[in-house]
């Protein structure tokens, strides 16, 4: 039977706090955007959901993102400077109320997580099956690269042994050479600078072009001096400023000018990387 899109839109919250547990058990923090997309992997907008909003945000992603603030009102999720929290109270309910249908429920109607539910725990790993030596091999060989390979056979133990000496005096020498680089000049940077647009609901925040919000926040990058924000948003035409102290009193726009006409992006849809240095005003995107 087709669901709602109210209906989604609660699934897709219970993917956020299942999201956000997941990060805590395997110790990997995402931002809100993160967080946000991986919901809707996992529940997938239908052809009215993706339909674009003014702004080009899909109904979905805006309908998905006001309704986070159902999992603050319950005690489930803290939304802060550093990003979104879930809380102890938050995992229990994801334990609570395992399925979609025990879980809108009690969202909708308030009811509290059982004192005595525990935790989550992960879940213990699968035993591997035996293979034939040459399909164990290859199923090894297939795992993603970002993470750390297991040794598959004495061959490859010894072409790790016969390496290791020469990219530990590899890895110490490029230290070495970090802690002599001096860090680029420093300059007055402002207590924040905020990329405010019509994409904040992308990010987690409650409304676009309100550059007070923790999720619109750019990071200072200590070496380059840079302010950057990363995340992962739809594709779409966008505009943008830069804001300075989460206020309208001192922003940037195009060409670096003050109180200037808005940045526009066209954007192709994944991550993105904004990036602005105070010392020039200069706006980077890729």
């Amino acid at each position: 039977m087709r669901k709602t899109a109210a209906e989604n839109t609660n699934i897709r919250l219970k993917a956020v706090l299942d999201v956000l547990a997941e990060g805590v058990l395997s110790g990997e923090s995402q931002n809100a955007g993160a967080v946000l997309a991986e919901a809707l992997v996992r529940v997938p907008l239908n052809a009215y959901e993706a339909e674009l909003l003014s702004g080009g945000i899909p109904r979905g992603h805006k309908s998905l993102t006001t309704a986070t603030a159902k999992l603050v009102k319950a005690g489930w999720l803290v939304k802060g400077r550093s990003g979104w929290t879930i809380t102890e109270d938050g995992q229990r309910a994801t334990v609570a109320f395992p399925d979609a249908a025990s879980f809108s429920a009690a969202l909708d109607a308030g009811t509290p997580v059982p004192a005595d539910t525990p935790l989550p725990v992960a879940a213990p790993a699968k035993p591997a099956a035996k293979k034939a030596p040459a399909k164990a091999a290859a199923a090894k060989a297939e795992k993603a690269p970002s993470k750390t390979a297991k040794v598959v056979d004495k061959a490859a133990k010894l072409i790790e042994d016969a390496v290791a000496p020469v990219a530990k005096a590899v890895l110490k020498k490029a230290e070495a050479d970090t802690e002599a680089q001096a860090p680029a000049e420093t300059v007055d940077q402002p207590a924040a600078v905020a990329v405010a647009g019509d994409f904040n609901t992308l990010l987690g925040a409650p409304e676009n072009w309100a550059p007070q919000y923790d999720e619109a926040q750019m990071q200072l990058d200590e070496l380059d001096q840079l302010w950057k924000l990363s995340a992962e948003i739809p594709a779409g035409y966008y505009t943008f400023k830069i804001a300075l102290n989460r206020s309208w009193e001192e922003n940037y726009g195009a060409f670096g000018a003050f109180d200037g006409a808005n940045h526009e992006l066209h954007h192709s849809g994944g991550q993105l990387t904004i990036r602005y240095d105070h010392r020039t005003r200069d706006i980077t995107v890729n």
